[in-house]
C-alpha cells in the first residue's frame, strides 16, 4: 500500500477495519511520526530545525510563519495541514489520521489535544477506527488543555476556552467553553 491510497481511504470517511491491511499500514505511519516526534522533542532545536522536523513529519515543507514549542506528538503526521503563521505551544498532541487543517494565523495553547478518530460503540468491532476531519479556520485560538473531537469546525476568529471539550461545530467570532463546549458570547470587532 502507498501513503497516498492511505490517505486518500481516510479523507473519504471510510472505517478502517481493525486488523486489515489498511489498519497494518496505519501502523507503520505512526512508527515514522513516533520516530520523527522523539527527534523533535529529545533536544533543543532552533526554530528553523523545528520548522524542518515538523516538514519531515507532515511530508511537506512548513508555510510562512510557522512556530512550534516541543514537546508535540503526533501519531500520523502525514495528514496535517497548516496556513501561514501557526503557533503550536508544548505538550499538544495530534492524532491527525482523520485530516488536521490548521488555518492562517491560529494559535494552539499547551496541552492541546486534537482527536480525528472514533471507534465504533459495537464491542465487536472496536478495534476499527472511524476517521473525521478536525477543521480549525483563520486568527482561531484555542486555550490550554482543550480537546477537540473528530469532525468538529471551529469558525473563523473563534476562542475556545482553556479546558473546554469540543464536541461541535463552533460558529465563526464565538467564544466557547465547557465540557460540553457551549457558546459563552460573540466576539465584536468595530
Amino acid at each position: 500500500m502507498e501513503l497516498e491510497e492511505y490517505l486518500d481511504h481516510l479523507n473519504s470517511g471510510k472505517t478502517v477495519d481493525g486488523g486489515s491491511k489498511m489498519h497494518e499500514f496505519m501502523h507503520l505511519v505512526s512508527q515514522e511520526a513516533i520516530r520523527i516526534c522523539a527527534d523533535i522533542n529529545s533536544t533543543y532545536h532552533t526554530p528553523e530545525e523545528l520548522a524542518a522536523l515538523f516538514g519531515d513529519l507532515t511530508g511537506h515543507p512548513v508555510p510562512e510563519g510557522f512556530a512550534l514549542f516541543p514537546p508535540f506528538n503526533a501519531d500520523c503526521g502525514k495528514n496535517i495541514h497548516l496556513g501561514e503563521n501557526v503557533f503550536i505551544n508544548s505538550g499538544c498532541k495530534f492524532q491527525d489520521q482523520g485530516g488536521i487543517y490548521i488555518g492562517n494565523r491560529a494559535l494552539i495553547g499547551h496541552n492541546v489535544v486534537l482527536a480525528t478518530l472514533n471507534h465504533p460503540l459495537n464491542p465487536e468491532k472496536r478495534s476499527s477506527l472511524e476517521p473525521a476531519p478536525i477543521h480549525i479556520e483563520d486568527d482561531v485560538w484555542i486555550g490550554s488543555g482543550a480537546i477537540v473531537l473528530p469532525g468538529v469546525r471551529i469558525g473563523r476568529g473563534s476562542v475556545v476556552a482553556a479546558g473546554a471539550v469540543v464536541t461541535k461545530d463552533v460558529p465563526s467570532m464565538a467564544v466557547v467553553g465547557g465540557i460540553p463546549a457551549k457558546p459563552i458570547k460573540r466576539i465584536a470587532t468595530k
